[in-house]
């Protein structure tokens, strides 16, 4: 027979195929518009769902008001977010929805034990009791706050780094690590003793620990490893909503956190993959803690060059290499780079861009960058890629990018970032470094590409050095 309960339950599953959908689509530049609007889809009918079954489960008059207010408040505050920021500013924004999952997660996991735990005599804490289950509720309780108060704190942090209200330079408290392993230890102790005698002073002990600990597990990893960090928080996020899932028997929730959780776990993989880190090294500490001896290196004088000079350089190529990185963000120079492309193609000049995968402050961030600017997906190349085919190219250009072009990554044992796969832009003929300064990238080491033969600097900001670039064309 038909029921509100089974069509909710239908349009669950509905539901969680989109987003599984909305993943496939996100996975190509050529299908993510397509994947965004799985996406949008999916969520717009689980919300659909959900408020038909609250209806339908006679939910009072104020708590429906509620529950509908806040969803047109949310999407409200989404939709003007979504509108003004900057794709300079989406690394923040992202970190900080995060947080909104795991304090989501922390009252769901308050409000599961104010119903049950802190109510023994009630109607459902008896049937659980009856089940054999209330130890499993108790757990999930405890382990749903405590992933989402880490995720909370965390997600916080992260967006203060990012958004440059915080020091990227990680925090060295002696004896971080001992500290980190002690708050997981009390962690597993204090969960069973919450599923053997469920008390409030635990909950509020294990909501506080969780908070200190995603504080300080974020605080403490360098500005070189934030975009494992953002992939890292979008995998908690993930777990947060699918324990909330448990805890509320809804099985969209538990899907969703688990698609989340899972694709979010394999993006750290793959971001410290492309760094040659562990992720324990990454939740050890970052980049730049320790000064390597390439620190205090003399690398002699730095070129510089005009951008009429480098107007002649690029007239006069047979093929020119593009590699981005966060500096083009926030320049925005991403509209005059792609300009520079269709002109340089139009006099026959092969053009190429070289994504390092953690460039920017976020995965995949200058593919959307430049995907924004309408260049074309199939000149977008991975490291991987087009790091054989710098030895065959005229010129470079490193527009905004610092530590995935260091040569002290291959060439230096002792540098901090030893070992991590960067693009080989050495190896070409010329290449144009575009900076602000001379300062070192965001994981604070010191980059000897800019003191090289074959290298020349040109300073100011990227937009209006491209343009200028552009104008001498």
């Amino acid at each position: 027979m038909f029921s509100i309960d089974t069509a909710a339950s239908a349009a669950y599953i509905v539901a969680a195929l989109l987003f599984i959908l909305a993943l496939a689509g996100l996975s190509k530049h050529e299908t993510s518009k397509v994947g965004n609007s799985f996406g949008i889809l999916g969520m717009t009918v689980a919300l659909a769902a959900t408020i038909a079954l609250a209806v339908n489960r006679c939910i009072q008059p104020v708590g429906l008001a509620l529950l509908i207010g806040a969803t047109v408040v949310g999407a409200a505050i989404g939709l003007w977010r979504a509108k003004v920021v900057e794709m300079t500013g989406m690394p923040e924004l992202i970190a900080l929805l995060h947080s909104f999952v795991g304090l989501a997660a922390v009252l769901v996991g308050w409000n599961g034990y104010l119903h049950i735990e802190a109510d023994m005599q009630g109607a459902d804490a008896q049937e659980l009791a009856a089940s054999g289950l209330l130890g499993i509720h108790s757990a999930e309780v405890f382990i749903g706050v405590f992933i989402g108060a880490v995720t909370f704190t965390g997600s916080i942090v992260a967006n203060l780094k990012l958004s440059a209200r915080m020091k990227s330079n990680p925090l060295m408290l002696p004896g971080k690590n001992f500290l980190n392993v002690g708050a997981l230890v009390a962690f597993f102790a204090l969960t069973v003793w919450f599923v053997n005698e469920p008390q409030l002073w635990l909950l509020i002990v294990v909501t506080v620990l969780a908070l200190a600990l995603g504080w300080h597990l974020v605080a403490s990893i360098g500005g070189g490893d934030m975009p494992v960090v953002v992939s890292m928080l979008n995998s908690y996020s993930g777990w947060a909503a699918a324990a909330s899932g448990f805890l509320l028997s809804n099985d969209l929730l538990i899907i969703t956190g688990a698609l989340v959780g899972s694709s979010g776990a394999y993006l750290s993989y793959i971001m410290c993959k492309a760094m040659n880190r562990s992720f324990i090294s990454v939740i050890a500490g970052g980049f730049g803690i320790e000064a390597g001896p390439s620190d205090d290196t003399d690398y002699g004088e730095h070129r510089e060059i005009t951008a009429e000079g480098v107007a002649e350089l690029l007239a006069g190529a047979e093929s020119v290499v593009i590699t981005p990185g966060y500096g083009m963000a926030v320049a925005q120079a991403q509209y005059g780079v792609a300009e520079l492309t269709r002109k340089l193609r139009e006099r026959g000049v092969n053009v190429r861009f070289g994504i390092h995968p953690v460039a920017g402050r976020l995965p995949g961030h200058m593919n959307v960058l430049l995907a924004e600017a309408k260049v074309p997906y199939d000149i977008v190349l991975e490291m991987d890629e087009i790091n054989d085919d710098f030895d065959d190219t005229s010129v470079v250009l490193v527009i905004g990018a610092n530590d995935t072009v260091n040569p002290a990554a291959a060439e230096d044992p002792g540098s901090p970032i030893a070992g991590m796969p960067v693009l080989t832009v050495w190896e070409a003929d010329n290449v144009i470094v575009f900076k602000r300064s001379m300062a070192s990238g965001y994981a604070g080491v010191q980059n000897p590409l800019f003191f090289r033969q074959n290298s020349a600097m040109l300073f100011g900001d990227a937009k209006d050095r491209v343009e200028d670039i552009l104008h001498a064309l």
